[in-house]
């Protein structure tokens, strides 16, 4: 688990073709590594991986065909820019929220413009988790904890504060990118608890579900 709060931007050294999938070497740059041991889970711009290899200043780990397929993880070159985050401790302070490493799916920036000292960005997303996204609740993009400002059926925005453009790649995206996107695990769960056996069924009467469990009335 992850709380989504990046503790530094490393950069992609090596792409190495693996008989169908990827291994990448990723320098850490600042992140620090000294309590890291072989098969620790490490954020790479919000996806879980686990590291096969660790040294001092990098890490190397085996992306699967699922993970390719799912995240902005296929599109990745050496050196691109990187989100790191190590998994968190009993102990951490869970500055942002639940983040599992876990990629629901992929979005795409629509606007960015200046909003004081901050920067709004509005970003796509795919239809089948539009519900799961709801105004002032928490997403994760490319690894980083952030809180939704609006939300549609199709895109959702958020207020980028200077420290975050700074800390994190945020601030080198454009309109146009692709970044990976974790919805709010206690939403998943929670639809998955209400619904039951019906999320096998092709369509859901969210309206009839909810009145059914005391929601609506």
């Amino acid at each position: 688990m992850f709380t989504g709060i990046i503790e530094a931007i490393g950069e992609i050294k090596r792409v190495e073709q693996q008989q169908g999938d990827v291994r990448l070497t990723v320098a850490t740059n600042d992140l620090n590594l000294s309590d890291a041991q072989l098969g620790d889970s490490i954020a790479v711009n919000g996806v879980c991986l686990t590291a096969i290899e660790l040294s001092e200043k990098q890490f190397v780990a085996d992306v699967s065909n699922e993970t390719l397929s799912a995240t902005t993880m296929a599109d990745i070159k050496a050196g691109s820019p990187v989100n790191l985050e190590c998994a968190l401790q009993a102990q951490t302070r869970l500055g942002g929220h639940m983040v599992s490493g876990h990629v629901d799916g992929v979005g795409r920036i629509l606007e960015r413009k200046p909003d004081a000292r901050s920067v709004r960005f509005t970003f796509e997303m795919p239809a089948e988790i539009s519900r799961y996204v709801a105004q002032k609740g928490s997403i994760c993009i490319d690894g980083i904890s952030l809180t939704v400002n609006t939300v549609d059926d199709v895109s959702f925005s958020v207020n980028i504060v200077p420290h975050t453009l700074e800390m994190t790649t945020l601030g080198r995206r454009n309109v146009g990118d692709a970044v990976n996107l974790e919805v709010d695990v206690i939403a998943r769960y929670l639809e998955r608890l209400m619904l039951g056996q019906s999320t096998t069924e092709p369509t859901v009467d969210y309206k009839a579900l909810l009145e059914k469990n005391g929601f609506m009335s």
